[in-house]
């Protein structure tokens, strides 16, 4: 054969392997079986509407709980304002902290899909379990006989925080892993699926809120006209048809292999710096360990380049003269590879990002709990139709609801001719245009309680514990804003974390995005807790009494939205100094 025929025979062979590869997906994922998986059969669409459809049903599940349960906790629990307020932040606060303990295990050993399943049972149980403390008639509170309330029964409490405690573990499993399933339905080696992973994000929000609606509205309806055992068992129903709807779109998944523990990774990279601290980095960066395969040694990651930052814990990528002459590369604990050295550079390039989410969060945390008893102080007739004040939550959610497809389908396209960027805006600058909306959030909730107080002084209601003449739709703007400052701060924070995030460390990654949420809400407590106690020494009624009338609610918001502010410009920096993930 000769030498043009045998190099045509080369190119054909090397047509048929391309041809082969571009069947499947680039990135490493496989089917359930741990098969390489077609693209035409699999992931994209194709599976999104069951992974979006269990979202929105484990969604309605959990705000039909959390936005209303403050009003739960005061009516029928008999709990004060500012103690019903501190109860819920610290569940919610647990919600988005245990998403820690599902993230590791998904990260590591059980892979996304099944984390999601095993929690999605507990989280039901927990669901069940909470309807029982509500319909049970030993296991509810006792209603208030005239101005009596009595406190409830240990046993009472013990039922309720079991049922909510076991809803906030379950959704530990699932938060921090949905999101990233959904995103592991795109390759990221196909620049057609990147870009449609971008839209994912926003329809999967979009998917949330529409969960939200039907509990801000429906949800929280039954639970104050028909009662709270028939209030709580619907969105334990949803959630049933969630874990359905999840299972159903199995054979259309794409599955990512667990890598190892992050923390064991972190952890070997960490001692092997300091065990070769009196080693010097050489300035050749290739000359670093790494695997000379195509793909990682870490199990369902790419590997990433070198950079510059953090050289101390280069040291941990030099091999030494006697490893070298041994070939003694396989113990992670004495040498690491520069993809495992870049994992934890990335964790630390990210934390002050991660940090400034925290203030956010604490004023998102007010929609289910201040802007709920501030609603509760004003108007909600409509005609004969008494509206319940958590039904205002709404308001956000339609703000949402609005603002995703104008933003995906509008301010994207529009955003492109001017940034040159696929998505519009880059992550960072989507969730900087959030902080910045929030602060608009907590100034307008400031100035709706300075009218209401004023109404209330000039109706000669600041000694009475009653509802003022204003009407609770003055609440809309704040809503409004809120749900414009979660488009575009939550959704630029889920894609941030996902794309930045090292491809073994996603759930973990998912989860501290997380964890702002939840440090956000214990902030609120604290902040809360703090105001009380200065507030209301002396004899005075503080800034948040039972009777709001006597308060200064207003004093609260402004004290947010001044913190929200310092945030911002602390955010702009660290937004400024930060460097993108580079993959090989």
């Amino acid at each position: 054969m000769g030498t043009h025929e045998q190099e045509q025979v080369l190119l054909l062979e090397d047509a048929l392997i391309e041809n082969e590869s571009s069947l499947y997906t680039g990135d490493g994922s496989v089917d359930i079986k741990g098969q390489p998986v077609l693209k035409s059969n699999t992931g994209t669409w194709k599976a999104c509407p069951f992974i979006l459809g269990n979202e929105c049903c484990e969604r309605l599940a959990y705000y039909g709980i959390a936005t209303n349960l403050v009003s739960y906790l005061t009516k029928k629990l008999h709990q004060g304002n500012a103690a019903a307020a501190a109860t819920v932040t610290t569940w919610q606060g647990t919600c988005y902290l245990t998403p820690l303990i599902g993230a590791l295990l998904a990260d590591a050993y059980w892979g996304r899909y099944w984390t999601i399943a095993v929690f999605s049972v507990i989280y039901f149980i927990g669901m069940g379990t909470l309807t029982l403390s509500a319909s049970v008639p030993f296991l509810k509170p006792v209603e208030c006989i005239d101005t009596v309330c009595p406190e409830a029964t240990p046993i009472q409490y013990a039922f309720l925080f079991t049922g909510l405690y076991l809803i906030a573990l379950g959704t530990g499993g699932i938060k921090p892993c949905v999101s990233s399933f959904g995103a592991d339905q795109f390759d990221d080696t196909d620049a057609n699926e990147r870009v449609k992973k971008g839209s994912f994000f926003n329809w999967f929000y979009f998917s949330i809120n529409i969960g939200a609606l039907v509990s801000g509205t429906f949800i929280v309806w039954i639970q104050e006209n028909k009662g709270w055992g028939l209030g709580f068992a619907i969105p334990a129903f949803f959630m049933g048809v969630a874990i359905v709807s999840f299972f159903i779109g199995t054979p259309l998944y794409r599955f990512q292999k667990p890598g190892g523990s992050p923390i064991t990774r972190m952890c070997q990279v960490l001692v092997a710096s300091f065990h070769k601290r009196n080693i010097s980095v050489p300035d050749d960066s290739s000359l670093l360990f790494e695997t000379t395969d195509k793909v990682s040694a870490i199990g369902g990651s790419r590997k990433i380049l070198h950079t510059d930052e953090l050289k101390y814990l280069d040291k941990a990528a030099v091999a030494t003269s006697t490893e070298h002459e041994t070939r003694s590369y396989s113990d992670s604990w004495k040498l690491c590879t520069v993809t495992q050295v870049e994992e934890l550079k990335i964790l630390i390039r990210m934390f002050p990002i991660w940090a400034t989410g925290i203030v956010f969060s604490a004023v998102y945390a007010q929609m289910s709990t201040l802007f709920v008893e501030q609603g509760m102080a004003m108007d909600t007739t409509i005609g004969s139709f008494t509206l319940p004040a958590a039904t205002l939550s709404a308001f956000d959610v339609f703000s949402v609801i609005f603002w995703v497809p104008v933003y995906d389908r509008l301010i994207v396209p529009f955003a492109r001719k001017f940034t040159g960027n696929g998505r519009g805006f880059s992550e960072l600058q989507r969730m900087g245009i959030g902080l910045f909306l929030s602060i608009f959030c907590m100034a307008a909730a400031a100035l709706v309680e300075i009218k209401r107080l004023n109404v209330a002084n000039s109706s000669n209601l600041v000694n009475q514990n009653v509802a003022v003449p204003i009407s609770v739709f003055w609440q809309a703007p704040q809503y409004f804003f809120l749900g414009a400052a979660e488009v575009f701060f939550f959704i630029g924070q889920l894609e941030f974390f996902y794309d930045q995030s090292p491809d073994a460390m996603r759930s973990l990654c998912s989860a501290l995005s997380l964890l702002t949420t939840a440090l956000g809400n214990y902030l609120s407590s604290f902040i809360l807790t703090v105001v009380t106690y200065f507030s209301a020494r002396g004899g005075k009624p503080g800034w948040i009494p039972d009777n709001l009338n006597e308060g200064h609610l207003d004093y609260f918001f402004w004290l947010l939205a001044g913190l929200s502010c310092l945030n911002m410009f602390v955010y702009i920096v660290c937004a400024k100094v930060y460097k993108s993930k580079a993959a090989s």
